[in-house]
């Protein structure tokens, strides 16, 4: 590649010089701050999903996935769209879903994100004979929050919600637990980590029971509400076996799972609610 480049009165050796320098330049120039190369990505995913090229919008938002500091709402609906034409269809409606309660009708993509759930849920129960085959329990059984109690019922049904989700969760984790060797997944065995949730006082308490050598060590994790983002992210790799949820304070990871894509969205979604019912006045217990 070197060789190709001609300066008039320099040698080659100068050439290769010159080549190496404006490497290192364009390279310096893509090292941008974390806030600006977010808002760079997002202009790429836009710009890939205006024209169609739905693998690269993958691409990028995989980028933007890696990268540590506050995403803008907008990547939560392009994640929708990108994950409803891959046919994640549950990823998709924990993305479009977040996106729609975190806005609210102020949104940009507001009207779009509405229709688009509705294709979604459509399709996907067109696919599963009516129903949804990746869940056990209705889907309805949680209202999203800010719209599942009126503002006539008071703090009584903030309690309720908060006690539905709560079991959701724990309902889910325990369909979720992580497991060195997920060939062994057999019935009546039980995971190598495992969750167990409650809230209390503005907070939410995870406790950790992880097999270590043969034996049972028992650890909580807490994740005080107020302050945080509802807008939970979470992510699957092949390469451990493991999906992660990731912690909204500062994107790390957080909690453990099994590689089920499906378990891992319904969770985010679902933590996601508890976290936004919590923060309302009304929302404790």
């Amino acid at each position: 590649m070197y060789s190709r480049i001609k300066v008039p009165g320099k040698t080659p050796l100068a050439g290769l010089v010159l080549a190496g320098a404006l490497l290192v330049s364009a390279g310096a120039a893509l090292a941008l701050p974390p806030e600006h190369e977010i808002q760079r990505l997002m202009l790429a995913v836009e710009e890939s999903v205006q024209e169609d090229q739905w693998g690269q919008a993958a691409e990028y938002l995989n980028r933007l996935q890696r990268i540590e500091g506050e995403k803008p709402a907008e990547y939560l609906y392009y994640r929708g769209q990108v994950m409803a034409r891959s046919q994640h269809y549950n990823e998709a409606l924990s993305a479009l879903e977040n996106y729609v309660a975190g806005t609210g009708a102020d949104g940009e993509h507001y009207r779009e994100a509405l229709k688009l759930i509705t294709r979604i849920e459509k399709e996907r129960s067109s696919q599963s004979g009516g129903s949804d085959q990746s869940s056990d329990e209705p889907v309805a059984e949680i209202a999203p929050a800010g719209a599942a109690a009126s503002e006539g019922q008071g703090a009584s049904a903030g309690v309720a919600n908060t006690g539905a989700l709560v079991s959701r969760l724990n309902r889910l984790f325990d369909q979720a637990g992580w497991r060195r060797d997920a060939r062994l997944i057999r019935e009546g065995s039980s995971p190598d980590i495992l969750y167990r949730v409650s809230a209390s006082n503005g907070e939410l308490s995870f406790r950790e029971s992880r097999r270590e050598d043969g034996r049972r060590q028992l650890s909580t994790l807490t994740l005080p509400v107020y302050g945080i983002s509802p807008m939970i992210e979470w992510e699957c790799e092949n390469a451990t076996e493991s999906c992660w949820i990731y912690d909204p304070r500062d994107n790390s990871r957080f909690l453990r799972l099994g590689n089920d894509r499906d378990k891992a969205s319904q969770l985010a979604s679902t933590l996601g609610q508890l976290i936004r019912q919590l923060q309302r006045p009304s929302g404790g217990n």
